[in-house]
């Protein structure tokens, strides 16, 4: 999983209330997601 500085302390801050948690957790997997995304497209794809 990527850093993500302006997520990271809402998402694994110790002090940070479970609903904003919870979001900035989902946006730091969301934005992980469409990133590996991006970059699959990039890749090359063998077959044999």
């Amino acid at each position: 999983m990527y850093r993500i500085p302006a997520l990271w302390p809402a998402a694994y801050g110790p002090r940070v209330r479970p609903l904003p948690r919870l979001l900035a957790r989902t946006a730091v997997r969301l934005t992980d997601f469409v990133r590996a995304l991006a970059l699959a497209d990039h890749r090359p794809f063998t077959t044999l």
